[in-house]
């Protein structure tokens, strides 16, 4: 797996390892574990079967954003 996916138009791209997966029946959980912290991304259980991710699968988590909120601590 290369380092990084350059053919997509999305900046935040963070390599990692899948940490958990919560599965229910129709959507799932998946925790990514990388250097920067922790990712969840919710995706269809559909999905994580066909990509067969498991615990420890090498992925990368592509983040697209239009809105950060922020809450002062």
């Amino acid at each position: 797996m290369p380092s990084t996916i350059q053919a997509i138009n999305v900046r935040n791209q963070f390599r990692g390892k899948v940490r958990e997966i919560i599965r229910g029946s129709v959507v799932s959980e998946v925790d990514v574990e990388t250097p920067f912290g922790i990712v969840t991304s919710v995706i269809t259980t559909r999905s994580i079967d066909e990509l067969e991710l498991r615990v420890g699968s090498e992925v990368v988590a592509l983040v697209k954003s239009t809105e950060v909120s922020l809450a002062k601590l």
